[in-house]
């Protein structure tokens, strides 16, 4: 696998879709962009989230892959179980981190926990 590839954590996706121009800007520049379905269910489970809210996300969701897990994904499994144990994340956390490194690219994040995963490549804004 060659180019920019992101994987954008839920931070990422909230700040996309209320255009952040950081954000904004690593995305344009990406050959794939990719999200956690752990971070489809955390956007979609917030509270607050408005019926607008929920179409813009779904148009997002059609331009973007969405990593899904299944037991037969033993590599990826592997790796969340490593990150969870040696890294002390939550488990969605975990997730997420752990499809950031199995997809080769590198997370979109705001969130500080994973700055101690020296595995991973971080872009922050």
């Amino acid at each position: 696998m060659s180019g920019k590839r992101y994987l954008l954590d839920t931070n990422a996706i909230i700040a996309l879709l209320a255009n952040n121009s950081q954000v904004f800007e690593v995305t344009q520049q990406a050959d794939w962009i990719g999200i956690s379905v752990i971070g489809q269910l955390e956007f979609l489970a917030f509270d607050a989230l408005s019926p607008s809210d929920q179409i813009l996300f779904e148009r997002f969701k059609q331009r973007v892959d969405v990593i899904n897990l299944s037991s037969d994904q033993t590599e990826l499994l592997s790796g969340i179980i490593e990150i969870r144990q040696n890294y002390r994340l939550k488990l969605p956390d975990a997730i997420i981190a752990a499809t950031a490194i199995h997809t080769l690219s590198t997370l979109v994040t705001a969130d500080k926990e994973f700055q101690k995963i020296k595995e991973l490549s971080i872009y922050w804004f």
